[in-house]
């Protein structure tokens, strides 16, 4: 059995996935509603957790999507 992911696990993977979206300028889509509510209802997530996890992590969120960073942001 895979073992469980850790709230902060959880909060960087819905920070990532929220941050794809922005990226592609869908953050404001149906696609995106339905996914990312569904994600953080999954994962027992309120999304203003998930926006103060992206700005205190930003770098590393940005690294994971391939970004390196927020200078090209």
């Amino acid at each position: 059995m895979a073992r469980a992911k850790t709230r902060e696990e959880k909060l960087f993977a819905a920070a990532v996935l929220r941050r794809s979206f922005e990226l592609r300028g869908e953050a404001h889509g149906g696609a995106f509603q339905f996914v990312y509510e569904g994600v953080l209802r999954d994962l027992g997530l309120e999304d203003a957790e998930v926006i103060a996890h992206l700005e205190a992590h930003s770098d590393e969120i940005e690294a994971a999507i391939g970004r390196g960073g927020r200078a090209g942001s």
